[in-house]
């Protein structure tokens, strides 16, 4: 993956934009989620302040990738949609303060950089995103798994005749 990287604070004082798209497979998390590396995850970074005067990344995280089911253990193609406000900090003692003053589960405070990486930025929201247990809302194979059970014979069928 060719890194994206910015000064945080720069980017987001003179309110600058970025977008681009990362491959599944440059994003090594993820892809080890996956089940194969195929897609694209794209993404958007938009830089600002807000009301406080507290300075921003709007991050947008976008793709699909491809996840194993947890019933019948397939591909579950999973689209991220994701949009997420991050707040800059000095430092971690910062970072507290502001979360205590904001009391906003909505709004993340991270410690900002003058070499922020965009792409672990991106990988990290892309995998907030993910379901714990994916499942398809009905199974592709659940049917036939289903018959074949159903005419499976109980192997204790045969202790019946013993009577």
């Amino acid at each position: 993956m060719s890194a994206f990287v910015i000064d945080a604070f720069e980017f987001s004082r003179l309110k600058e934009r970025a977008q681009g798209a990362f491959a599944v497979s440059d994003l090594s998390r993820l892809s080890a989620e996956s089940v194969d590396q195929s897609g694209t995850i794209s993404w958007s970074v938009v830089g600002g302040s807000d009301k406080y005067g507290h300075l921003q990344l709007a991050l947008s995280v976008s793709g699909t990738v491809n996840l194993v089911c947890q019933r019948c253990l397939n591909a579950l193609p999973f689209e991220i949609a994701s949009e997420s406000v991050l707040l800059l900090a000095r430092d971690d003692a910062d970072a507290d303060a502001i979360e205590q003053m904001l009391d906003n589960d909505a709004i993340d405070v991270i410690v900002g950089t003058s070499a922020l990486d965009v792409g672990s930025l991106v990988e990290d929201e892309a995998l907030l995103a993910l379901p714990v247990a994916p499942k398809h809302d009905v199974c592709p194979d659940a049917g036939v798994s289903e018959l074949l059970q159903a005419k499976k014979e109980s192997p204790f069928s045969v202790l019946k005749n013993l009577k």
